[in-house]
């Protein structure tokens, strides 16, 4: 049950009659920001009064004269200059949490209308190894379809990947003419690698398009409209690299713990399309020529996007307008999201208004911009400054640094069970390994997802994986302390789920965490509405902090009553419920022991 939808239908219902858009208004609720007050506030009193020309105090004790709630709220009441507080009957919240329980969504419910999603992340180009740049449209996009999915909608995934534009230009010169034979044959990736960087290195101009007047930088132009022209030489080349790339993206992937793909199609696969794309986009006059190249113009003022170069090559443009077509035709969409940089926006504002003048205006087209991965100097990661960067390296380190967080978390549990006279479990190697790559993994995608993703972040480890504020191993060290009462307790967790009691909340830390699991709903549903997966990050912090204060005031095993301890039971029970579910949704697992 999500209670925010549940008060804002009720609110409508009694703003009916008040207004002519009673859910415009109704949509004014908001969870308290101090349970003192409440925990809910109405906030339509303010706008809804200038609109009525009266007093907002007067049209809040008109809305709460209409309020129908006293099934699941307390009498309202109205503070300041006209703000309703909303407090929750703890009846009502026992009752909600007994029906959770025996709930495996816990709540969730699916939306009532699913849309058809496709979205389009990752999309790495595939000349080079993924580095950490790579990191934020992977972690984002594969947490927002395990959200989408979660919530009931049709997602459609597909990596796009960047595997026949400039880099293989670059890198079929390279190969050319900077290749060392020993070092491809020893690790082709590698060398692809080194050579992509090397190249990159000798142009006069570093340009992502590799333009200009530079000798290196026309060589490689030459060379990809050699491939785009189905040369013999390049397109064996191509197929040479494309195996050896591929396979290292999806090693790594495995290492994110990314849902598979449901589709995965490059570049190279809407190259036969491109021709007829220019043709259609000239026939309806959509494209022009200019200066001996293609081009869709935007006005006085914008620069206009090409389509075709005059050497003959095609652009991301027109590949993208194919990649539109193409999905359109094949999975009619409601809608299509791409999870690309900030840099783009440009780019995909102006893909946006050519698919709409070209047809495609039914579909929503959405560009999902996030910030850059920085390093602790504050400056962008980039591949350009070096191979040390790549995203195999940094989850190596991940890793290691998960290790000795937990080795660390280990010594002083032992050293604690030794003043007590007691033993901590030995666990085997391969079970602290498997913690050490939970964690460690876990680390970098809550640290990522946790940034409002238009935002740049710091990617820093030590930061990342440390046990307490608002990281992924606090969590996980939360889960597992809350699965560690019921092995302590020797407690049948699936008796206590199949016949939950009616839990007791006789303290305001019961009541608090209480509150904070109904808001689970609430949580998915803001998370997907704006595509920020930062705001189940915030909802789960804000529950750890809840179950934090409930444990160190509110004994379990040793509760006064065997009633009560039955009632703190499921109320942990259903804290590590969702906090696993939460993070899941992250593409973050938990362990049992930690």
């Amino acid at each position: 049950m999500n209670v925010l939808q549940s008060l804002e239908q009720r609110l409508g219902l009694a703003l009916t009659g008040l207004v002519d858009s009673p859910a415009e208004y109704a949509s004014l609720v908001r969870a308290s920001q101090d349970a003192r007050h409440g925990d809910y506030q109405a906030n339509c009193a303010m706008p809804l009064g200038k609109l009525l020309g009266k007093r907002p105090l007067d049209v809040a004790n008109d809305i709460v004269a209409r309020l129908d709630l006293a099934d699941m709220l307390e009498p309202p009441t109205v503070a300041g200059p006209g703000f309703i507080n909303l407090r929750l009957r703890n009846d009502w919240i026992a009752l909600q949490m007994q029906v959770i329980a025996a709930d495996p969504r816990l709540g969730v419910s699916v939306v009532a209308n699913p849309r058809t999603i496709v979205l389009d992340y990752s999309s790495p180009n595939v000349a080079k190894p993924l580095h950490v740049g790579h990191l934020r449209s992977s972690i984002i996009g594969d947490s927002l379809t395990r959200l989408l999915r979660f919530l009931g909608h049709e997602v459609i995934t597909d990596n796009h990947l960047g595997d026949w534009g400039t880099q293989f230009g670059i890198l079929i010169y390279g190969y050319k003419n900077c290749l060392d034979k020993n070092a491809y044959d020893a690790d082709p990736l590698g060398e692809l690698a080194r050579i992509y960087v090397h190249v990159r290195r000798l142009f006069r101009q570093a340009d992502d398009d590799a333009e200009g007047d530079d000798p290196v930088a026309v060589a490689c132009r030459l060379e990809t409209a050699k491939l785009h022209a189905g040369d013999a030489e390049n397109v064996a080349l191509w197929q040479q690299f494309m195996p050896h790339c591929l396979s290292e993206i999806d090693a790594i992937y495995a290492r994110l713990h990314m849902l598979p793909f449901d589709h995965t199609h490059g570049e190279s696969f809407y190259q036969p399309m491109l021709a007829d794309v220019v043709r259609d986009l000239r026939e309806k006059g959509i494209a022009v020529e200019s200066k001996g190249a293609m081009a869709i113009f935007f006005g006085e003022e914008e620069a206009p996007s090409l389509i075709q170069k005059s050497d003959g090559a095609f652009t991301y443009t027109t590949t993208d307008l194919a990649t539109i077509k193409y999905r359109v035709e094949q999975w009619n969409p409601d809608e299509i999201l791409y999870v690309v940089g900030s840099p783009q926006t440009q780019h995909f504002r102006n893909l946006f208004i050519a698919a709409r003048r070209w047809g495609y205006d039914k579909v929503k087209l959405e560009h999902l911009p996030f910030g850059s991965v920085l390093g602790t100097d504050r400056r962008i990661l980039s591949t350009r400054r070096g191979v040390e960067l790549l995203l195999a390296n940094l989850l190596d380190d991940a890793h290691e640094r998960a290790r000795v967080v937990y080795e660390e978390s280990v010594n002083r549990a032992k050293q604690e069970a030794s003043e007590r006279g007691q033993e901590v479990e030995e666990l085997s190697a391969e079970e602290r390994e498997h913690i050490h790559d939970v964690v460690g993994r876990g680390a970098v995608r809550y640290a990522d997802l946790s940034q409002n993703r238009t935002t740049d972040y710091v990617f820093d480890l030590q930061k990342m994986t440390a046990t307490d504020g608002n990281t992924a191993t606090y969590m996980q060290y939360a889960y597992a302390r809350n699965r560690s009462i019921f092995q302590k307790g020797e407690v049948d967790v699936d008796a206590l789920r199949a016949a939950p009691p009616v839990p007791e909340l006789p303290t305001p830390h019961e009541r608090a965490l209480a509150i904070q699991i109904l808001r689970f709903p609430e949580a998915l549903t803001a998370a997907a509405a704006d595509y920020r997966p930062n705001l189940l990050t915030s909802y789960l912090w804000d529950l750890a902090k809840a179950y934090s204060g409930f444990f160190q005031n509110c004994p379990v095993l040793k509760a006064e009553t065997p009633s009560l301890r039955q009632s703190r039971l499921l109320m942990c029970d259903l804290t590590a419920r969702v906090i696993a579910q939460g993070l899941g949704l992250l593409g973050i697992q938990t362990v049992e022991r930690m």
